[in-house]
């Protein structure tokens, strides 16, 4: 449960940006409101271009996440790796770096800046995954994927934050963070084409080196990234403000730093909305990264494919992902016509439930998928009949990450990163160890038993939306962080 002091740190840290506009406004320094320098108001081309070469970031970063998929026989067979469940490995690794990774690139973003440590960690990046191929053990291979996925979170952990320090409206933030999606969603399914028609042909390590070309070409116009967070620029030119709050005494920081770090546990535990959100998240994303054993099994020994031709059974998926954007926009549309004409259903649910009906009717599309696939794929069906299957499996998987991830921020507001930083890391987490288990499921199961097992659950998982819009708000109104929100709310109103 949450302590008072706990609290009492929450309230503090709620109110800091208050305090830091007030200080901000009696010493002159509102002028950077106005000041041309401000990410705000750079021209609409300089900050198309930050967010262009964010994503190839962060296209570059989940491409590596499913890089060796088709390749793993090759590795393995030139390791010397018998073992079943040890063939996910190489990719359950590299999830391990996005678990922990976004715990350390996300808080220092906010102190030392976006620039330095995107450009940083990128070329890290770049470096472990170049070094990957030129591995001559199992094990070298293993620790360098977990040092190239801790590496790789770090623009993922710091696009969310630049998109909000050179975006301020929130319409366009939310159009930019739709296809920050895709691309976390898209650039997965390109590792196993790059892997599956390299390894047979040029070698495994051709893989990893072809990748360590797309980063070193992704890393040169990083290189001209400008630095994005309005605190630090603020500082820079209008100096450091001298009647902000001094630093905090030891044992207050010390409760303060406790605080933040026990925050997205203490949310994931205790609060409803973030525990459901979390469970759904992570059944999805996991079940994302089971396709990449999955699919081998299915394209490969049933329809005797290649692993180049395998790997194109991915593209549906993408297809899918695709498919979502236009239908994001056109729903963007409709919820802004709705506010304009004081529509009771927005103006009652706004907060919290107005994306929720994107998971509503991705939900169950995600689980019929998983059925279509499982009892499509037979030697007497086409091939095209279970490949077709990843369009709405796409499609379902990318509208319920956004309407969730939605959820969370609407709902939590100013604790937002800790819900949201709850909800990473279980994902992470299950995304990690459910890919560990598929190659089993599947041999024990069959691949109609296997993925039957997880439709049904994902149908189960897909009523969660349903019952936020019913009872979300008797839920937001029982939860504390929602309350303490309310109270911020009421006390900044009345001045």
């Amino acid at each position: 449960m949450i302590t008072d002091e706990e609290q009492q740190c929450d309230k503090e840290l709620s109110r800091s940006g208050v305090i830091q506009q007030q200080v901000i406004e009696s010493t002159g320094l509102s002028t950077w409101k106005d000041d041309p320098r401000n990410p705000y108001h750079w021209p609409p081309a300089k900050k198309n271009s930050i967010f262009f070469v964010l994503l190839m970031t962060i296209l570059n970063s989940c491409i590596g996440s499913s890089l060796p998929s088709n390749g793993i026989p090759f590795i393995t067979k030139e390791f010397g790796v018998g073992s079943q469940s040890q063939k996910a490995l190489p990719n359950s690794c590299y999830l391990i770096g996005y678990v922990f990774g976004p715990l350390v690139w996300a808080p220092m973003s906010e102190q030392q800046g976006r620039r330095c440590l995107t450009i940083g960690t990128f070329f890290l990046f770049t470096i472990f995954t170049m070094a990957c191929g030129l591995s001559r053990n199992w094990a070298t291979l293993l620790v360098l994927r977990l040092l190239a996925g801790i590496f790789a979170s770090g623009p993922i952990a710091v696009v969310t934050g630049v998109l909000a320090d050179i975006f301020q409206d929130a319409r366009t933030r939310g159009r930019a963070v739709a296809l920050y999606m895709v691309a976390t969603s898209f650039g997965p399914l390109l590792g196993p084409i790059i892997s599956g028609f390299a390894s047979p042909k040029l070698g495994w390590q051709w893989s990893f080196w072809i990748a360590t070309m797309l980063a070193a070409a992704t890393l040169l116009p990083l290189l001209f990234l400008p630095e994005t967070h309005g605190k630090l620029l603020r500082e820079k030119y209008h100096g450091p403000d001298s009647s902000a709050p001094q630093t905090r005494q030891k044992g207050d920081r010390r409760k303060y730093v406790k605080t933040v770090l026990l925050r997205p546990l203490h949310m994931l535990i205790f609060e409803p909305i973030v525990t459901a959100s979390s469970a759904y998240l992570a059944l999805v994303y996991g079940i994302f990264y089971m396709s990449f054993q999955a699919y081998p099994i299915i394209f490969q020994n049933i329809y005797k494919m290649s692993p180049g031709i395998c790997g194109l059974a991915y593209l549906p998926i993408g297809a899918g992902c695709l498919l979502f954007l236009p239908v994001f926009w056109l729903y963007d549309n409709y919820l802004l016509h709705l506010e304009r004409v004081g529509n009771t259903w927005y103006l009652k649910n706004r907060e919290g439930c107005r994306r929720l009906p994107l998971a509503c009717l991705g939900g169950p599309l995600f689980a019929a998928s998983l059925f279509w696939l499982g009892w499509s794929a037979s030697e007497r069906i086409p091939f095209a009949a279970p490949m077709l299957a990843g369009v709405p499996f796409g499609f379902g998987f990318i509208c319920i990450f956004i309407a969730l991830l939605n959820v969370l921020t609407d709902s939590y507001e100013i604790y937002a990163a800790s819900a949201n930083a709850a909800s990473s890391c279980s994902r992470s987490l299950l995304g990690t160890v459910l890919p560990l288990a598929t190659t089993p499921m599947f041999t024990n199961l069959g691949v109609p038993g296997a993925c039957s097992l997880l439709g049904g659950l994902s149908a189960l998982m897909s009523v969660i939306p349903f019952i936020f819009i019913w009872k979300g708000k008797e839920i937001r109104q029982r939860s504390k962080f929602c309350n303490m929100l309310q109270e911020e709310k009421n006390r900044a109103q009345l001045g």
